[in-house]
């Protein structure tokens, strides 16, 4: 097989260093980038450590490729199809791995799929410099089966979603609520904490809550418990947004925090079960559609 790059930062050079070392030699590559100023050194020095094949132009490297992986920024994802439409092989494989919409996934889907290639909408979930080429991620799209014969003997840790593209992507901006969002509440009480001098407290605090019993466990405790007490808790952001402010921190997830909680709260729920805390976290999702 013949792999090829169009985009080599982080995500081609990482996923490039574990392909070879699964013994794939034959891999090419291409970045708008490799003639700057500025950026070309560093483009230059991952080409080199990874053992990868530079060319001069995408067209070169859709030539002799026949699976390519499309590693560019989400905003130029839909440009970079158009722009390599016309030199697109029937039957090759075209994996894009940027992170824009569900919705641009599927405009890159109908750019090219007249010139018979076989798409794949890819969500990587996971951090590439820990886990390279073998970066838990899903797929969606007619050419999610082909992809999966072709990569897994290359170490590639892929589930397949289905073959409507920018499902996967669906999925993993649905988990980027998280994994986005926590850094963004991380950073917004370690700034309180430090004006206050008392972070070491809070993060031994939160350290044993939440090393107290597995993630699904804490979960479904946090979910369920909001659903009857998200009133209280939302009174409780009120004074939390009020402390911010005092101590001039801007409270931006505070703030959205108390919001969704009157959301929540709006939903009536301690009622509809009776006081009583839930036992599981889709009762809590199941009432809230009901109401």
């Amino acid at each position: 097989m013949k792999l090829g790059f169009i985009g080599f930062g982080e995500v081609g050079f990482e996923m490039s260093k574990g392909f070879k070392g699964e013994g794939l030699e034959k891999i090419l590559a291409y970045d708008v980038m490799q003639g700057h100023a500025v950026y070309g050194p560093l483009i230059a020095e991952r080409v080199k450590t990874a053992g990868v094949t530079m060319l001069s132009s995408p067209e070169e490297v859709l030539k002799a490729a026949d699976t390519v992986i499309v590693a560019v920024p989400g905003d130029k994802a839909l440009q970079t199809a158009k722009g390599l439409r016309p030199f697109l092989k029937k039957g090759m494989v075209y994996a894009d791995v940027s992170a824009s919409s569900p919705e641009v996934k599927r405009n890159i889907w109908e750019e090219i799929r007249d010139a018979g290639v076989l798409f794949v909408d890819a969500a990587m979930l996971g951090s590439l410099p820990l886990y390279q080429h073998k970066v838990p991620t899903l797929v969606s799209g007619n050419g999610c089966d082909r992809f999966v014969q072709l990569m897994q003997p290359y170490g590639m840790n892929l589930e397949i979603v289905s073959d409507v593209p920018g499902e996967a992507t669906g999925i993993k901006f649905v988990r980027s609520i998280i994994m986005k969002g926590l850094p963004a509440l991380f950073i917004e009480a370690l700034e309180a904490a430090s004006l206050m001098k008392v972070d070491h407290l809070v993060l031994k605090s939160l350290t044993a809550t939440m090393d107290a019993c597995p993630f699904e466990q804490t979960f479904n405790r946090l979910v369920t418990g909001s659903a009857i007490h998200a009133e209280r808790r939302a009174h409780e952001m009120d004074n939390v947004i009020e402390m911010l402010e005092g101590i001039n921190v801007k409270p931006t997830m505070s703030i959205a925090t108390r919001e969704r909680l009157k959301w929540l709260a709006s939903k009536n729920m301690k009622k509809l079960f009776g006081g009583k805390t839930p036992k599981d976290w889709r009762e809590v999702g199941s009432a809230w559609e009901q109401v």
